[in-house]
């Protein structure tokens, strides 16, 4: 479906999904290879990347960022997957190796793990656009229709399917997924213009000065890194991107700007596919930096969060351990296990503790008249007794001793933390001089 003709000429009777239905979209899913990104390190979220890669940090008390994007392909019904991977990366292998076997190879469905191998060209990954490049062998062996590029470092439900089915609709030759987002934060997006009918027609890599929709000042049509493409055509522009020696070799630097004025691009607005409970709001996180994953996660122990984890219709898939349910023991004055406000995962122990407004993760202990308050603790902490917590990000594997105060004194903090601008406290192990295990 390639246009090498006039980019400007009206496409040959576009088929509009609605006349097919879901058997329709089905089709247009088992044609479709995904390739998630996945081998970034994240930097901005600080000691939380150091011994692993930004989509295998943990979240929402059970899973880990890169559950998301292969929950989105499993329930969209795209059962071939590729996890490109680069960065620090045995603990996002491991977690895809224990969580993600269970699609049958017999009927074409798996998960392959794709680590920088320099297959074509003597380099690691250079850029988004060469990941996907130095892997072009193995994906023509598997002769998709379509090919799915996605980010693995987001937080949202969607339904690729309704984005396959824009894309053959409008005979595009790419489709950018979309959002509007704040002007004041474009800056971090690759920003976009488009005419009446979402045809793309000016594409900017974090800009400066970002513009505005027009008719919503104030707000700004933003990438969310997720990019549909035809196959036969994207091979060419990625073998024209790696013989151009100026190029980043980046989707949204250098392969989605070339496109825009010589071809059919257009943009998927993610309302008309994202996932919601109870006709709820559109919801995307990026959990970037270490406010925004604190938030993100806080944001889960509300009565009624914004992200809903107990839908059934859209599950998020996870590597479930074996472990028993979390156990609160004693019920004296100063001396309770409880839990208010919060979600509490399998294999914890509150021992005469008190969490409120916190989300714990799997086998963490919490010791006597210890109390954790807008906390994210991470698996296998140990928390002493008489420990006061609050407003508090715990990496895995930590031992916090009898007695430590932390988060209540954010000077004393930065002398042994790392300490957000909005107060956010990080403790790592590194920093509380312990081991720090290669695997995170």
């Amino acid at each position: 479906m390639t246009t090498t003709a006039n980019p400007g000429a009206a496409p040959a009777a576009p088929q509009r999904s609605e006349r097919y239905g879901e058997r329709y979209v089905s089709r247009l899913t088992k044609q479709t290879y995904a390739l998630i990104l996945a081998g970034g390190r994240g930097s901005r979220l600080l000691g939380l990347t150091d011994w692993r890669a930004k989509p295998a940090v943990p979240f929402g008390g059970k899973f880990r960022i890169i559950d998301f994007p292969l929950s989105n392909c499993v329930n969209s019904g795209i059962r071939q997957i590729g996890v490109a991977t680069q960065y620090k990366a045995q603990s996002l292998i491991q977690h895809i190796q224990r969580g993600w076997s269970s699609l049958d190879g017999r009927l074409r469905e798996f998960v392959d793990i794709l680590p920088a191998q320099q297959r074509i060209v003597e380099d690691w990954y250079k850029g988004t656009a060469d990941a996907v490049f130095q892997n072009l062998d193995i994906l023509r062996d598997y002769s998709p229709e379509y090919m799915l590029i996605l980010a693995g470092d987001h937080i949202y439900k969607m339904d690729y399917g309704r984005m396959l089915a824009y894309h053959v609709s409008t005979a595009a030759d790419a489709t950018v997924g979309c959002i509007e987002v704040p002007v004041e934060d474009a800056s971090a997006f690759g920003v976009m213009s488009v005419d009446s009918n979402d045809r793309v027609l000016e594409f900017m890599e974090k800009p400066a000065n970002p513009g505005h929709i027009p008719g919503k000042p104030g707000v700004a049509l933003a990438s969310m890194g997720i990019y549909v493409f035809n196959t036969r055509f994207l091979f060419e522009q990625l073998i024209r991107d790696a013989d151009e020696p100026r190029s980043a070799h980046d989707f949204g630097k250098d392969i989605i700007p070339h496109l825009v004025p010589r071809y059919r691009v257009y943009a998927h607005r993610f309302g008309d596919s994202c996932v919601t409970s109870n006709g709820g709001e559109p919801y995307w996180r990026d959990v970037g930096t270490i406010d925004a994953y604190w938030e993100a996660n806080i944001e889960l122990t509300r009565v009624t969060p914004a992200l809903d984890l107990y839908d059934n219709v859209w599950p998020i898939w996870t590597h479930q351990e074996q472990l028993p349910p979390a156990k609160f023991v004693f019920d004296d004055e100063g001396r309770r296990g409880m839990a208010t406000d919060a979600l509490v995962s399998g294999g914890d122990i509150i021992s005469g503790a008190a969490v409120r407004r916190s989300l714990l993760f799997s086998n963490v202990r919490v010791d006597n008249r210890s109390l954790i308050e807008d906390s994210v603790i991470l698996p296998d902490v140990k928390i002493g007794s008489d420990v006061v917590l609050k407003k508090v990000i715990v990496d895995k594997r930590c031992v916090i001793a009898s007695g430590e105060r932390i988060g209540l004194d954010p000077e004393r903090d930065r002398r042994r933390f790392l300490v957000t601008e909005r107060g956010v406290t990080l403790v790592t192990p590194d920093r509380l001089g312990q081991h720090v295990h290669s695997t995170r």
